[in-house]
């Protein structure tokens, strides 16, 4: 290995470690120790952003979208984002529901200019692979319906910060749904044939 790179690389992982370092201090000196409500720290920001710098591969940047953006290929993304991404993304792409405020770090609102700004090569590889020490897995297993899905998906992401109020509508019909949600859905249709009398608000609510 060149001299020079050899000693960049060195460098990097040693801003890394004491970033880590730093945060892990910050954290055992907080009333919140390692609780998952705290707010990310801006090391902790700045390492995971540097660390998801470095394991996107090289050519990932200059990759374009090789599936065309019709309006078949993004209703089969916004079905897919529904059932797949909605549960931390939301519908909309804001996070702004339990599981994306909950996380650690919470996801990130999809709309704004740092996931928007990110290439369409970068997005893919990171919903292909996910990102270490985060909540966001990764979806790719190696076929050609998971890459041509994923690039798909991009698209539905591109189109996020333009999504209806009429697009958010249609995407609750295809959220899964809970069995408490089921059992509820039944027992209304059961009530609507006259199968049953009414649930109470007392029966029917629920968390």
């Amino acid at each position: 290995m060149n001299k020079n790179l050899l000693w960049a690389v060195t460098g990097m992982l040693g801003l890394l470690l004491i970033g880590a370092g730093a945060a892990l201090i910050a954290l055992q000196t907080t009333a919140g120790g390692f609780s998952a409500h705290a707010e990310p720290t801006a090391i902790e920001a700045w390492a995971a952003t540097k660390a998801r710098q470095m394991a996107m591969p090289a050519g990932a940047l200059a990759t374009h979208n090789p599936v065309p953006p019709s309006p078949g290929n993004l209703a089969e993304a916004k079905e897919h984002w529904a059932d797949h991404c909605a549960g931390c993304h939301a519908n909309d792409g804001s996070a702004a529901n339990t599981m994306g405020r909950q996380m650690y770090p919470p996801a990130p609102d999809m709309r704004q200019a740092k996931t928007q700004n990110l290439s369409d090569g970068e997005l893919f590889f990171i919903i292909e692979n996910g990102i270490r020490l985060t909540g966001m897995p990764a979806w790719g297993n190696g076929t050609a319906h998971s890459t041509e899905a994923s690039w798909k998906l991009v698209h539905f992401i591109r189109h996020l910060p333009k999504l209806t109020t009429t697009e958010i509508a249609e995407m609750e019909k295809m959220n899964p749904k809970s069995p408490a949600d089921l059992e509820e859905e039944k027992q209304e249709e059961e009530f609507l044939k006259g199968a049953t009398p009414a649930p109470t608000a007392q029966e029917s609510h629920h968390h």
